[in-house]
């Protein structure tokens, strides 16, 4: 039978659904470039600064003409929004390099580096949140709540120093600087996921909570099913949707927020990247960083809504999805 959303196929409902985004990348695109235009510091001034070319008003002015920063702002805008499509990022004002090659060297370290944090947090968080579910009000409970709490409530970069102090100084297990090395790889994943190992202890523990006090439980454990299997196969189906939403909401914060991680470590990726051109005011890369980022947010947001139709078929009934 065709999949149909509302009368329509899933198809059409995908389209419309990107469709619906290019406003919302339109408005990213135009406020970051606006946001850089509106700096005070001239970008022309600080390529010659960089290249170590002395900078006269004669030729500030021909390079601003050359590159068409004396025309209208909206001129301006579109032109390099056109060029940004077409993969034409302008180039760094600290090294000359082309924009898309460093972008392209710095993001496949900053995803690897999300989705062994993502893998290490589940890994970690929901076999302990069901323990402590299943545990309720038991010594075990108690004691994962509360290291969930102190991991909780640690920022990345203290859990990253004291990685660091313990593992790498003292007992000398791991190297200091991660240098894209598979063993420097660990600690940076280890100082990101015991933060939010902590925060998703709380959500699965919640979850499985809400879901043992269903009567499908009862019914089946009345019926003999062993309590392992209804766990695993019933309850922890039914809290799938928590944990994915906190998944796609902690993916999309971690390759805009490692920043702080890959600087302490030295894993030279996204975060890292943009830190120095924050540092040394290159524009070029900090407007791309912020438009890559946020259609990857975009569209991991637009995969995890269309994910919860394909996990739980009540949502697919309620909305006319047959």
């Amino acid at each position: 039978m065709q999949t149909k959303y509302a009368g329509q196929p899933m198809a059409r409902y995908v389209l419309r659904r990107l469709l619906s985004l290019v406003p919302v990348l339109l408005g990213i695109t135009f406020l970051t470039y606006g946001l850089m235009y509106l700096s005070p510091s001239d970008p022309v001034e600080l390529l010659l600064q960089a290249q170590g070319i002395p900078v006269s008003e004669q030729v500030t002015q021909a390079m601003r003409h050359a590159a068409g920063l004396d025309r209208p702002f909206l001129q301006q805008y579109l032109s390099w929004l056109w060029n940004f499509i077409r993969g034409d990022m302008g180039v760094s004002l600290v090294d000359g390099r082309p924009v898309l090659a460093s972008l392209q060297a710095a993001l496949p370290r900053t995803l690897l580096l999300t989705l062994t944090s993502m893998a290490a947090t589940v890994l970690f968080s929901v076999p302990l949140g069901i323990l402590s579910a299943v545990r309720q009000d038991r010594v075990t409970d108690y004691l994962i709540r509360f290291l969930s709490f102190l991991g909780n409530s640690l920022p990345s970069f203290l859990v990253s120093l004291l990685l660091l102090y313990f593992i790498s100084i003292q007992l000398k297990l791991l190297p200091v600087l991660a240098s894209g090395t598979a063993g420097g790889l660990i600690l940076p994943t280890l100082a990101l996921a015991i933060p939010m190992t902590g925060k998703y202890i709380r959500q699965v523990r919640a979850a499985v909570l809400e879901q043992l006090g269903r009567d499908y439980v009862e019914g089946a454990i009345s019926r003999g099913v062993p309590t392992r299997v209804v766990l695993w196969r019933d309850i922890l189906h039914n809290a799938m949707l928590t944990i994915l939403t906190l998944l796609s909401l902690s993916m999309g914060s971690l390759l805009g927020g490692t920043a702080a991680v890959e600087r302490i470590f030295v894993w030279r990726g996204m975060g890292y990247m943009v830190m120095d051109a924050i540092l040394g005011r290159d524009y070029p890369v900090i407007q791309a960083f912020v438009v890559w980022m946020s259609v990857i947010y975009v569209a991991i947001n637009l995969l995890t809504d269309l994910s919860y139709y394909f996990l739980d078929p009540r949502m697919r009934q309620g909305l006319g999805v047959h």
